[in-house]
């Protein structure tokens, strides 16, 4: 298998250079989580750092190597993010509100 030394920024392992193994398309992973045990024995923390490019070429634009930056929220994508996928949406407080910009049903 084949790694590349990648930089992380931000967060506990800001300015740190760890190596990181790469996929078969010679990228490494969208996101890279590190746990990290609890010292009083609980859950352990998950540290979650996204990929970035490092810079960009001159005359493309292509990305010249990648870094990870740290995502403090740390949010699970759990599904592939496609063109035509809905996007979420946090579900309505009140199922019988009419939504904003929709006329009103009042019989009247």
């Amino acid at each position: 298998m084949k790694s590349e030394d990648t930089p992380f920024e931000g967060g506990p392992m800001d300015g740190r250079v760890l190596p990181i193994l790469l996929g078969p398309t010679g990228q490494p992973p969208k996101t890279y989580r590190i746990p990290v045990p609890d010292a009083a024995g609980g859950p352990p923390t998950v540290l979650v750092y996204r990929r970035a490019p490092r810079g960009h070429s001159r005359r493309l634009g292509l990305p010249q190597g990648w870094k990870y930056e740290y995502d403090p929220e740390g949010i699970k994508d759990s599904r592939p993010r496609w063109p035509w996928s809905k996007p979420d949406t946090p579900p309505r407080a009140d199922p019988d509100t009419t939504p904003p910009g929709k006329p009103d049903d009042t019989d009247e």
